[in-house]
């Protein structure tokens, strides 16, 4: 099948999973996460010929981590959807109600997008996030994952599928998969039957989905996560949520990236850093006040302060003031997770407020800024932009909304003209029922 014919099939297939009830759409789910189950040791074995052919080609190691498919991601990916089907309709709820005239009535209600695609790199897992929201959401979804992980992402949009029809009432083709480069560049044309895109990867891959297609996209180009340890920060604990925003799982977007140092306390913070930071031995990146400090340190240049690692290594520099840290962030950071580490709620209240992120934390590992994490029951991808939808993006940044108008006979004419009626604009307490 070409991708137009894919293309029309969703846009065919979202006009009917739109008008789909919330229990089709949860059972369906269900049905996934037990297949999902059921095919696990198959699922493993396909992962392991692409993980073995990622190492072949001597690929990153934060590439080959993700891409891996092990029994514990395979739980995860399982209760992540049994999650997604306990979250609540986000489809067809009324966010406000107003009455224009007596028996004349406004509602904005919310409604899917329509046919999202998704376009994801490394991590099999994503595709099982991606399409499980969608279905929740009501949405249609085309999916391309990396060639890297080609045999997982086929096995998996497989089971998907084949739910889908054991299931029943909800069309196949909500849920299809394309496969090459080529038909990207095709389908990032289809503006007329793609609502959204979702590219979630290297900063590459989203830079040249916004640079060659005019549908909108949602997503993030990179991660560049920072901690700052403040004055009055509790330096036992600052050293195990730096270990855990560094080490716990470096590979991902939301792990730490750079760490500032208050002038004050580094004497005394970064040698304990460095010594929790021997196993696994983390490379540190310091400028010239931390390699005062700790001598072993490597220079960091100002390419460090704005690269993204995605490994075991961190860009560390020692700041005079709260203020110079909330600069140096929002000049470097990629506006994804930002957090402070302090005991003075007045200093935190200033960072969260100043920083410009769609994340910040205060005491808190960045690893935090999750959709699983942050109740969402799974999530499409990390927005960094300031519409529609920001952060870890979940069922919510899937839909969006119409205004529904029930009326009685009236006409514009009465309010206009000599003597128009008034309207009385008047916000009612309930809710739009289809």
């Amino acid at each position: 099948m070409g991708v137009m014919e894919v293309a029309e099939h969703a846009r065919a297939a979202m006009l009917r999973i739109s008008n789909s009830s919330l229990e089709t759409r949860n059972k369906t789910i269900l049905t996934i996460a037990n297949e999902i189950d059921a095919e696990r040791e198959r699922l493993k074995d396909e992962n392991a010929k692409d993980v073995q052919d990622a190492s072949k080609a001597n690929l990153r190691g934060s590439i080959v981590k993700r891409l891996e498919l092990d029994d514990p991601k395979i739980d995860a990916i399982i209760m992540g959807l049994m999650a997604v089907a306990k979250l609540d309709d986000p489809i067809n709820q009324t966010v406000s109600a107003l009455e224009l005239d007596h028996g004349l009535e406004l509602y904005r209600v919310t409604c899917p997008i329509g046919v999202v695609a998704a376009i994801f790199e490394s991590r099999p897992d994503a595709l099982v996030q991606i399409a499980s929201l969608c279905l929740k959401s009501a949405n249609a979804v085309i999916l391309k994952g990396g060639k890297e992980a080609m045999r997982s992402n086929r096995s998996l949009a497989e089971s998907i599928r084949r739910s889908i029809r054991r299931a029943g009432k909800i069309p196949e083709d909500s849920v299809q998969m394309i496969e090459t480069r080529e038909e990207i560049d095709t389908l990032l044309k289809l503006d007329k039957y793609v609502d959204l895109l979702l590219p979630r990867g290297s900063s590459s891959l989203v830079n040249y989905v916004k640079e060659n297609s005019r549908i909108p996209v949602l997503g993030h180009s990179e991660g560049l996560c920072h901690e700052f340890v403040d004055v009055d920060a509790d330096l036992d604990m600052a050293v195990e949520i730096c270990y855990d925003a560094k080490v716990q799982n470096p590979a991902p977007c939301n792990a730490m990236n750079t760490l500032l140092v208050h002038k004050d306390i580094a004497e005394k913070f970064l040698p304990k850093l460095s010594k929790r930071f021997e196993h696994p031995q983390v490379e540190l990146r310091g400028d010239e006040r931390t390699r005062k400090i700790l001598p072993q340190t490597k220079v960091a240049t100002e390419e460090d302060w704005s690269t993204e690692y995605l490994d075991l290594i961190l860009a560390v520099r020692v700041v005079n003031s709260l203020e110079e840290a909330i600069d140096h962030i929002n000049r470097y950071s990629a506006h994804h997770t930002d957090g402070i580490i302090t005991k003075n709620r007045i200093a935190a209240k200033q960072f969260l407020r100043n920083v410009n992120s769609a994340v910040t934390l205060h005491n808190a590992s960045t690893r935090f800024s999750d959709g699983y994490r942050f109740g969402l029951g799974a999530e499409v991808g990390v927005s960094t932009g300031k519409f529609h939808a920001r952060g870890p993006v979940g069922l919510e940044g899937l839909v969006t909304y119409k205004y529904v108008v029930a009326g009685n006979g009236q006409v514009v004419s009465t309010y206009v003209g000599k003597n128009p009626k008034p309207f009385t604009h008047k916000r009612l307490n309930k809710t739009w029922s289809n």
